[in-house]
This record gives structure tokens, C-alpha cells and sequence, in this order.
């Protein structure tokens, strides 16, 4: 890592952002603790430019992120991609006015319908910033490739509803390293309320056929193929809990409350299991994936396994 930039102090005690890098020019951005709306983006190094993928949650949080992308180049960002819709992902991107936003065209339109500041009521007290909803303007259906000097970057749309209804991961072939957003988590509890717990796992599928040495997830440490394992365990976890629970008459937040976590007990934001299992209900009970549920009642169950507290959120 350089020396700290001046937007790296946090009041939050979760220490500064780590910079990794994960191959020649290839950096992964890991904001400790990768738990609510604290996520992890990366950035491709070239001679005349930068690419990013993904900004942050909070103008604090993405200035820190410009901060150490212009310690190790003093050229622009003239692209940046947007794996999902999320704004913990997606917040920041109007701190970048001169990058070309890229992401697939179901990504600009959850965007679209996504405000800024739309969560308040389930995480209060969040410092948003000056930050504008800045959708991606260049979409695509399947792929779309990008070019830093000699580095070949393959942009996949997943090809389902997964995380959300519009997942990519970005593909450097040339150096085995994965950018996969939140189709993969490292330490933190999956979440699937928005996509499909059945897509979810073939996207996993899809994941594994890169072959990539190394994976950068959405949140969590870098790691290695390894964890995409831990990520499809848990979702076969939530798909076998509903399986049971649904059929012994309980809800979702009835099951969650039951369920033994194991393995998975130690895994941050345990909570986001009482949200799953609203999706692998509505899956069981015939829906689509990434067709819409009652989300709201979701973060309702989620709170009410939380104690009635409101989720951790340190952004």
C-alpha cells in the first residue's frame, strides 16, 4: 500500500481501505469489514488512462478510492464499469464525470428505479455526501470488451438473475484475475433477495468456467477459487432450509429463527438468511427468477431477526 490519503480516516474504526495488487497494473480496492454497504472495487492501470470497476456507497468512501487510484497514476479515469445496481457499488459514480459509465442494460434500469438515499428507513444515518444517481450510458447484452494497452478486459453479463437482475464480472484471461462483484463473497453472508437463489448457483457455474486463479469478490478479501465453493454451499443451505421449513408451515422469518447456521454462524450479517429465504419461498411457490417480491417485507423479517435493531451498517 502507498501512504494513507486524506479521505482513508475513518471515524468507524474499521481501519483504511487495502490496495492489492493482484497482477501486473491490476488493482483490487478491499474496504474492510465488507459488511452492509461497505464493498470492494478494483482498477486497471494503463499508460494514458484508468479503468474502474465500481465506486462506493458514500462521497467519503469514493473519494478515499480516487485517492489511491492517484497515488499509483496521475492519468484519468476515462472508463468505468458497473458490475450491479446496488449503490454500494454504484453511489459514487457521479464523482467520476469524465469516465465513460459501462454496465448491462438491466443494470441502468434497476439504476433507474434505485434513488440515492432510497435505504434511509432500513440504515439510518448514513453520510451519503454530494452524490447523484449516475446510471451506466453505454450498456450491453452479453459482453463488451475493453482494451488498457496490452491488457485484454472481457466484460460478462452472468446470464441470469444471480445477485440482482443485471450481474457482470470482469475477465482479464491474460492474468487469471476475476472481478466478480457479489455474485462471490468472502466473510460476509451471500445475498440473493433481489436475483434468484436458483440463478445465483448456475452463475456460480458460470463463474468457475473462467478458470480464474484469482478472484476479486464484492466484498471480503481477495481470494481464490476456493471461496466460490463456500458461496454455493450456503445457497444450497438457504434452497434445503426452505424446502423443510416451507413445507412444515413456517415463514420465512419463522425458518431463519430456527435454522441452524453452522458453518455459516460465523459469516457477517447473518440476518440477510431471513432475506433469502423470501426468495427461495417465491421460487418454491413458482416465481421467476429475479421476478419482483415484497422486498420491504423482507428487510422487515431481516430486522426482526436482527432483535428489531437496525442492521449494522458502518458506510
Amino acid at each position: 500500500m502507498g501512504a494513507p490519503s486524506t479521505h482513508d480516516h475513518h471515524a468507524d474504526g474499521l481501519g483504511a481501505p487495502a490496495v492489492v495488487e493482484v497482477a501486473d497494473g491490476v488493482f483490487a480496492y478491499v474496504q474492510p469489514d465488507g459488511s452492509w454497504w461497505i464493498n470492494n472495487t478494483g482498477f486497471l492501470v494503463g499508460r494514458s488512462g484508468v479503468v474502474a470497476v465500481d465506486t462506493c456507497s458514500t462521497e467519503r468512501r469514493t473519494r478515499a478510492l480516487l485517492d489511491a487510484i492517484g497515488l499509483r497514476s496521475p492519468q484519468p479515469i476515462r472508463t468505468l464499469v458497473n458490475t450491479h445496481h446496488h449503490g454500494d457499488h454504484t453511489n459514487g459514480n457521479s464523482l467520476l464525470p469524465e469516465a465513460t459509465i459501462i454496465g448491462h442494460a438491466r443494470c441502468r434500469d434497476a439504476m433507474l428505479r434505485s434513488p440515492i438515499g432510497g435505504a434511509s428507513a432500513v440504515f439510518p444515518g448514513i453520510e451519503w455526501g454530494d452524490v447523484e444517481l449516475s446510471p451506466p450510458f453505454v450498456t450491453f447484452e452479453d459482453r463488451i470488451d475493453l482494451h488498457v494497452d496490452e491488457l485484454h478486459a472481457e466484460v460478462h453479463h452472468i446470464g441470469m438473475p444471480a445477485h440482482t437482475v443485471g450481474d457482470a464480472v470482469v475477465w482479464l484471461p491474460s492474468a487469471s484475475v476475476l472481478f466478480t462483484g457479489d455474485l462471490v463473497f468472502n466473510g460476509g453472508t451471500p445475498f440473493v433477495l433481489m436475483g434468484s437463489v436458483a440463478g445465483a448457483l448456475a452463475a456460480l457455474d458460470r463463474v468457475r468456467r473462467f478458470g480464474a486463479q484469482t478472484i476479486v469478490p464484492g466484498h471480503g478479501g481477495v481470494c481464490g477459487p476456493e471461496q466460490i465453493e463456500v458461496v454455493a454451499g450456503y445457497l444450497r443451505f438457504v434452497q434445503a432450509t426452505a424446502e423443510q421449513a416451507k413445507a412444515a408451515g413456517l415463514s420465512p422469518l419463522e425458518a431463519a429463527r430456527e435454522a441452524d447456521l453452522g458453518e455459516y454462524a460465523q459469516l457477517l450479517d447473518a440476518e440477510r438468511l431471513a432475506g433469502n429465504l423470501h426468495r427461495a419461498y417465491a421460487e418454491l411457490d413458482g416465481a421467476a427468477p429475479g421476478d419482483p417480491i415484497d422486498v420491504g417485507a423482507a428487510f422487515a423479517d431481516m430486522i426482526a431477526y436482527n432483535g428489531g435493531r437496525p442492521l449494522r451498517c458502518l458506510a
